[in-house]
């Protein structure tokens, strides 16, 4: 339950082990994240499941609640900084599927819904800091951009203006040393350090969203 109504609002959410993964590096950025949460910002966290309709589900019941900003957080392994997704596309599809079996994600739905929030801003004042991180086009077409499609989606329905943003976070070293070969990695911690920025920057009154970037695509 939400105990501060005064105070800004941030869902945060990340995802369970999938895959060949016994941990999500989402999830262990979050975990990081708690143990020192933001200043002056209420933060609400998720663990979703690996699956589609579950998430649906309990991304409804989530945002039943109105929040002043959503950030989501998924696994990207082999990526070496931190992806800060455009575009969520209004498609789906499983793991091993062939590329001619995807489908939409909502019937009828927009294509596409592009995020309001300034992600390119975001990315050079984390790269200041010493973090990497860049702008990617879009989510993929699996469930981190299904959670950024129907983030978009459900808080339109509701009537809102949604401000969501998704981040894609590298392995953790935990993870990458695991493995019998080198493959690109980053702390939890400073994952989690990027995490409290952007809960800040996310939840400003008045963030600089250029007029031009519009938020639903429809082509």
């Amino acid at each position: 339950m939400l105990s501060n109504p005064a105070m800004p609002r941030l869902l945060l959410t990340a995802f369970r082990p999938f895959d060949v993964w016994s941990e999500n590096a989402s999830w262990l950025a979050l975990q990081a994240l708690t143990r020192e949460l933001p200043v002056g910002v209420e933060v609400v966290t998720r663990l979703y499941p690996v699956d589609y309709t579950e998430v649906r589900a309990r991304l409804t019941s989530d945002l039943a609640t109105p929040y002043d900003a959503v950030l989501h957080v998924g696994q990207s392994a082999g990526s070496s900084a931190l992806k800060l997704e455009q575009f969520a596309l209004n498609v789906r599809r499983e793991r091993g599927e062939k590329a001619d079996a995807v489908t939409e994600l909502e019937s009828g739905g927009p294509l596409a819904y592009r995020s309001a929030l300034p992600l390119a801003d975001w990315a050079g004042r984390l790269r200041e800091v010493g973090v990497p991180a860049e702008v990617s086009l879009h989510a993929g077409d699996y469930l981190c951009n299904a959670v950024l499609y129907w983030s978009h989606h459900l808080q339109f329905a509701l009537g809102r203006t949604p401000r969501v943003a998704l981040i894609h976070v590298p392995l953790d070293v935990t993870q990458a040393a695991a493995k019998p070969k080198t493959v690109p990695s980053l702390p939890s911690e400073v994952v989690a350090s990027a995490l409290r920025l952007m809960a800040g920057w996310a939840t400003e009154p008045d963030p600089a969203t250029p007029a031009s970037l519009p938020q639903q695509v429809i082509v």
